[in-house]
């Protein structure tokens, strides 16, 4: 893998802090060997944006510049896939706020994965992973895009005995974890401390949320509809909030499915293919709504390709029959007693999406810090 100026400056700062804090030992009866101790890793300054949740970090893995540095690599890390020619950095593109703009994921063979690719903005909070919440934390679900076979197709012992085999990367991980051995379980850390400092937190929503400034009359009314539960022949309302909780606009922090009325009959049985209830089939996750202006297309199959149709589906087009429907979409009519859905205007429609687009976060997706190193 060439390595680009950058890379190798970088290597050498961490060689140097390796090498200052190296400690020497006498071996054979002071042969002069030097046994080097490398220094504990530096403790990373996590910024958490005003009015969201405490960080929940592992103490097993706690954030340092030294494994979030690595962590960044891995994730650009072309050789973690069987091919060569895809790292997660592949799907999860910061320009699209870490989607890759495709209604389905296509991994390294070019077969297609049966849902689309989930934004990682604010993933630290998430206490529960993918459309379906098969996992719990994102040192276990990072193995299953490597090693899944529509994915990156690659056992991950063979990915690390890859990087063993580099001279990058075996002083990276003694700077991060104290070793330079790498093990699956040291690079799942590193990839997970990244994905952890993947934090959005600067779009105009959160100016106006801090000083109650900045918007036009229609994205005040947008927000005013967002958080309004409709009382039906009395207040107007979108429901957004009971699924898209504010202040990170998903449920994954709360571990929350819902049945938002795609359909009748589930082709993918969402949430219950984990739990195995069937009350459960066509639930998932509602993700978050950050910088939703560029992570089209939207739903875990990707069918709609834009705001306007995902508001026309939730306005217009639920399917009221749907078995398990969310108990706020049921209710949510806002021309009762002949409206059969919430029957929003072409006003209230064009309100909400301009508050939509108050939630893109143009900082987030400049971060040179969440950049390929490479």
């Amino acid at each position: 893998m060439p390595l680009r100026a950058t890379v190798v400056s970088y290597l050498g700062v961490l060689l140097g802090v390796v090498a200052l804090g190296a400690a020497s030992c006498s071996k054979g009866g002071g042969s002069g060997e030097e046994t080097p101790t490398p220094t504990a890793p530096t403790a990373y300054a996590l910024a958490v944006p005003a009015g969201f949740p405490t960080p929940v970090i592992p103490a097993d893995n706690p954030l340092t510049n030294e494994g979030v540095a690595l962590g960044r690599m891995l994730f650009y890390e072309k050789a973690l896939s069987s091919t060569g020619t895809m790292a997660c950095g592949s799907c999860h593109q910061q320009s699209k706020a870490f989607t890759d703009g495709l209604a389905f994921a296509v991994g390294v063979d070019g077969v297609a994965n049966p849902r689309g690719t989930m934004s990682l903005t604010n993933v630290l909070w998430s206490s529960q992973l993918t459309w379906d919440g098969a996992f719990t934390t994102l040192e276990t679900q990072a193995l299953k895009p490597l090693e899944n076979s529509i994915e990156l197709h690659q056992p991950l012992t063979v990915g690390v005995a890859k990087l063993q085999a580099t001279k990058l990367y075996p002083p990276l991980f003694l700077a991060a974890f104290g070793t330079s051995t790498i093990t699956n379980e040291l690079a799942l850390k590193a990839l997970a401390q990244f994905e952890r400092t993947l934090i959005s937190g600067s779009s105009r929503y959160d100016k106006y949320m801090a000083t109650r400034q900045g918007f036009t009359a229609d994205e005040v009314a947008g927000l005013q509809l967002y958080t309004t539960h409709i009382s039906p022949g009395k207040v107007r309302g979108a429901e957004c909030f009971h699924c898209h909780t504010q202040p990170l606009m998903s449920s994954n922090y709360e571990g929350k499915f819902f049945n938002n009325g795609l359909d009748l009959t589930f082709a993918d049985p969402g949430r219950s293919g984990v739990t195995g209830v069937a009350v459960d089939k066509g639930k998932f996750i509602a993700p978050t709504l950050r910088n939703i202006t560029l992570t089209a297309p939207y739903m875990h199959d990707g069918r709609f390709k834009t705001l306007e149709e995902v508001l026309d589906h939730y306005s217009d087009h639920v399917q009221m029959a749907s078995p398990g429907l969310d108990n706020n979409l049921i209710e949510g009519i806002n021309d009762p007693p002949f409206g059969t859905h919430m029957d929003l205007t072409a006003t209230e429609k064009k309100q909400v999406i301009a508050f939509l687009k108050t939630l893109t976060d143009s900082t987030f997706i400049a971060d040179k810090r969440f950049s390929n190193p490479f």
